[in-house]
């Protein structure tokens, strides 16, 4: 329950500087600062993987609502939903340790949006997680990229996804959820 404070706090921060400063390029890093609380600590005494995930998040808001996008999703009726994730450790988080949540769109193919997170201290990466969502509309399917471009612009500068990105994401996926995908382990 507490990521839901820290996320609330995020979303109003991003739509004062949305306000003041105007929307930034959606092809832009995030920068988000964010400190270790005790809540996201495990017994180990460092930052909880699992933990990870739910503080990119936050950068994930900040760099939507700082762009516009969360806005014209809200108007359109669109949203996000994570399809699959990957995360990759290298240094451990501390308590009250400071880091920098950054945050970019690495692309897209046919089906999802990519984007990437990185745990920072002092320009070094700690975690590195990659992203794929797919983007779906309130009233039931699939929205395109045809229509989500025709109605926010494509983002110029867009990175090319790597292709470890759609080899991973290929072979991650679970099945359709119109076809069974039953517990058999091999």
């Amino acid at each position: 329950m507490n990521v839901i404070w820290r996320t609330l706090l995020v979303i109003l921060a991003a739509r004062r500087a949305l306000r003041r400063e105007g929307p930034v390029d959606p092809a832009a890093i995030g920068r988000l600062r964010v400190t270790t609380l005790p809540t996201d600590i495990d017994v180990l005494r460092h930052m909880n993987n699992g933990r990870y995930l739910s503080l990119f998040d936050l950068g994930r808001w900040d760099l939507l609502t700082r762009s516009g996008l969360a806005d014209a999703m809200r108007a359109h009726g669109w949203y996000a939903v994570v399809s699959s994730e990957t995360v990759t450790f290298r240094k451990s988080l501390g308590l009250w340790q400071r880091f920098t949540i950054e945050t970019r769109f690495i692309g897209h193919d046919d089906r999802a949006l990519y984007m990437e997170h990185r745990a920072i201290v002092d320009g070094e990466v700690y975690a590195r997680a990659i992203v794929r969502a797919r983007m779906l509309k309130r009233s039931g399917g699939t929205l395109s990229h045809d229509e989500l471009f025709a109605a926010v612009g494509r983002p110029e500068g867009l990175p090319d996804v790597p292709e470890w990105v759609h080899e991973w994401a290929a072979a991650s996926a679970l099945p359709s959820t119109r076809r069974p995908a039953p517990s058999i382990w091999d």
